[in-house]
């Protein structure tokens, strides 16, 4: 018995428990945080100049959900802390190494694959959680409290579905045991794509709306107003696949390219 205890906690000293998981959580709510929080204030600013690029004419939410996104993403970090420290025996067999860092092309390739694969589990665990009556009057109605969402909102979840789409994320990268700096970079465009998701200002400058198959806030914005429809997270191709596009953002995409704000207005259904 001592010997088994005196092993499992070697796991604990092992360097690739700080560098791997806990460093890789603190990465993604740092970098998130850093994202979000400069369009968190513009929101909540609201500047006149801005008001055209909204994708919604409805007032932002961030006074009335600042404080509770603050308290969500603590709890929700120390809930994944905690799971990360239980699973660790099982994550430390996996591949993710510290070796000679891979040619570009290897990280192109490698990031390239994590985003379409935890694109299309995601819009499945999405589709199900509004299709599962209780998943989603118990777990995933949280993040759906918000109607017209900024970027801090991108983290507001239910600690349960904060764990699972952490998950999603980690899986390309121990499917492939990449090396340990593409991972971080990895999370890293995660969560800045969680944050512009939810920033709920439809820019034309914006990069990000330029990169192939990615619709920046407006294409998850539909789905925090209609609720039913676009469940995927950045690659909206699967929602064409099956068929589950809002209406409304197909309209909203064929006939205005940045539309006055009188025009972007969306009724915003409760949820029930």
């Amino acid at each position: 018995m001592t010997e088994f205890f005196q092993a499992w906690l070697a796991l604990y000293q092992d360097p690739m428990f700080l560098k791997f998981p806990l460093a890789t959580l603190a990465l993604s709510v740092g970098s998130f945080l850093v994202i979000a929080l400069p369009w968190t204030l513009l929101a909540w600013i609201d500047p006149k100049w801005a008001k055209p690029y909204k994708i919604q004419s409805k007032p932002f939410q961030v006074a009335k959900y600042f404080w509770p996104n603050v308290a969500r993403i603590t709890l929700n970090s120390l809930m994944m802390f905690l799971v990360l420290v239980l699973v660790w025996p099982i994550l430390s067999l996996s591949n993710i190494h510290t070796g000679p860092i891979p040619s570009w092309y290897v990280w192109v390739f490698q990031i390239v694959f994590f985003l379409i694969i935890d694109d299309f589990l995601f819009y499945w665990m999405h589709r199900y959680m509004h299709e599962n009556k209780w998943v989603l009057r118990h777990i995933h109605s949280v993040h759906h409290r918000i109607k017209n969402t900024c970027a801090l909102d991108g983290n507001y979840f239910h600690w349960v579905e904060f764990v699972l789409i952490g998950s999603l994320a980690m899986l390309g990268p121990i499917l492939l045991g990449c090396h340990l700096y593409v991972l971080y970079a990895w999370i890293i465009i995660r969560n800045i794509e969680a944050a512009d998701g939810h920033a709920g200002y439809d820019f034309p400058w914006n990069p990000l709306r330029f990169l192939p198959l990615y619709d920046g806030p407006v294409y998850h914005d539909f789905h925090h107003a209609r609720f039913k429809g676009n469940y995927a997270g950045a690659l909206h191709y699967v929602d064409k696949f099956y068929g589950t596009y809002i209406k409304e953002y197909l309209e909203y995409k064929k006939n205005h390219s940045y539309p006055d704000n009188d025009q972007r207005q969306i009724n915003q259904p409760e949820i029930r």
